[in-house]
């Protein structure tokens, strides 16, 4: 008599395994952000301007590779694909640690191989100027080998999810790994400004950096598709699979017909996707960049241990952990499947409508600061910080379903190029937002501006604010309206 055999849960390892890509993938894009205020800033003399335009780059860079990253990932496959873009995102992160290095000797044209050697140099070059300029472009190679690199992770990672999930399960497993993003950002304010202050902040790249390359000697064994892997048994193949035939169609070897590049471009379905993240990444990116320096603005709060920094510590670690909820939002729809039977693009879509409403608490952020700050000091950042985090929480919950809806409406052939296709309009959202906000803020400080009752820097943050509020609503909206229905894209 035939025995039902007991399902393996390999699928679970390679989550994970992708969970932590992500959560290396946000430590690295973190270091700069979390040392910039109190240690990069003063050494080279940058302005608001200055990083606006490093993180506007290093924005539109990632929105160019993301175009061709998903592209490669689908022609190499899924484990040589990732294997290199992690591989290019950690030497690009270990990279910034020796700018001040390669600034230094072209400035003076003297070299020295110590990082306290070239802070010495860039101290006594008399030319503000020359090491801003110098600076700022070393940054933005730096950064642009990162983005090269990190354009990878996402168009990878959802299709290791479509390799290993059935459509019904993806949004669930793509919040888990999305979720290394709030991961990372939660554990970078606990590490990044204890490693600076105690070692430099350029040891803060070099050890963040590194996590990368012991990544990568995990996957090369641990990597396998689900029917050449030994690990997975029949009857979690059989499950993998449950849905094979609905995706994609073959050619007469058997082989899923493939999208060209440029016929992506003819489906509504791919523009709904590319149009949701163009609204809504940004939102998220300025989050991550521009939060410390929010402290900094509004309330004077540092993130340098020695200077009395342990309060900023704390408020970033909160508003990431407070992100940490998103984790449920993938799960939302199967929830709505299990009770309403809708399909599951149309269980996504009303998931993120209710995702779309959260991020509207932000808009209280700026009020309730100039409110309490005068009131209870430093202390009222917390009323912004937890609203931020909710924020925040929406759109990584938002974030897992509008990756899962490209496995709703394409076949796997084409999900790395679609996912890389809508994180090109993703990162070019991020370039405006993020370099409109250091001109913005600079502009702010420089004139005094004024805005519904808030004055200089505070008034330029609550512009940028109600940009973040009412994204996810016009970006729902948007999708909608080009993909009203659910419809599978065939390949003809």
């Amino acid at each position: 008599m035939k025995q039902t055999q007991k399902m393996t849960n390999y699928r679970w390892v390679i989550c994970v395994m992708l969970f932590f890509a992500t959560t290396v993938n946000y430590l690295d894009r973190q270091v700069l952000s979390l040392t910039f205020e109190d240690f990069i800033k003063p050494e080279f003399q940058w302005t608001d301007s200055d990083y606006g335009w490093i993180t506007g780059l290093f924005s539109i860079v990632y929105a160019v590779a993301m175009l061709f990253a998903g592209r490669f990932v689908d022609w190499l496959d899924t484990k040589k694909g990732f294997l290199w873009a992690i591989g290019v995102w950690s030497l690009g992160a270990c990279m910034h640690a020796f700018s001040g290095i390669v600034t230094a000797g072209i400035a003076s044209g003297t070299w020295v191989l110590s990082f306290e050697g070239a802070k010495e140099i860039i101290n006594n070059v008399g030319n503000v100027g020359t090491i801003v300029n110098i600076s700022v472009t070393i940054f933005v190679i730096c950064r642009c080998v990162l983005a090269l690199g990190e354009a990878g992770n996402f168009p990878a990672s959802i299709k290791a999810t479509a390799e290993y999930f059935p459509k019904k399960d993806r949004a669930f497993a793509t919040s888990i790994f999305n979720s290394g993003a709030s991961i990372g950002a939660l554990i970078a304010p606990l590490t990044i400004p204890l490693l600076a202050t105690a070692m430099g902040w350029e040891m803060a790249f070099i050890v963040i950096g590194g996590l990368g390359f012991i990544w990568m000697g995990f996957w090369v064994f641990a990597y396998k598709k689900p029917e050449a892997n030994p690990k997975v048994n029949e009857a979690e193949l059989e499950y993998i699979l449950s849905d094979k035939e609905k995706e994609g169609v073959k050619n007469q070897e058997g082989k899923e017909k493939k999208l060209s590049f440029f016929d992506c471009f003819k489906h509504k379905q791919t523009w709904a996707f590319a149009l949701g993240k163009f609204m809504t990444d940004g939102v998220w990116w300025f989050y991550l960049f521009w939060a410390p320096s929010y402290l900094k603005a509004q309330f004077n709060i540092s993130l340098d241990v020695n200077k009395g920094g342990y309060l900023g510590v704390a408020l970033i670690f909160t508003l990431y952990a407070i992100t940490m909820l998103s984790i449920y939002g993938g799960k939302l729809p199967s929830i709505i499947i299990k009770k309403t039977g809708k399909n599951p693009y149309a269980a996504r879509m009303q998931a993120m409508l209710i995702f779309a409403f959260i991020p509207l608490v932000v808009l209280a952020a700026q009020p309730l600061a100039m409110y309490f700050e005068p009131i209870l000091g430093q202390k009222a950042a917390w009323f912004p910080v937890i609203l931020i985090g909710l924020g925040g929480a929406a759109h990584q919950s938002w974030s897992a379903n509008i990756f899962s809806s490209v496995g709703d409406m394409f076949p796997k052939s084409a999900i790395a190029t679609i996912t890389g296709i809508g994180g090109m309009a993703g990162g070019l959202g991020s370039f405006l937002i993020n370099k409109s906000s250091g001109s913005l803020f600079d502009y702010a400080a420089n004139t005094n501006m004024t805005f519904l009752g808030f004055e200089g820097k505070p008034a330029g943050y609550f512009i940028i604010f109600i940009v973040c509020a009412l994204a996810y609503l016009i970006g729902w909206m948007i999708m909608k309206s080009l993909v009203p229905k659910y419809k599978l894209v065939e390949v003809k």
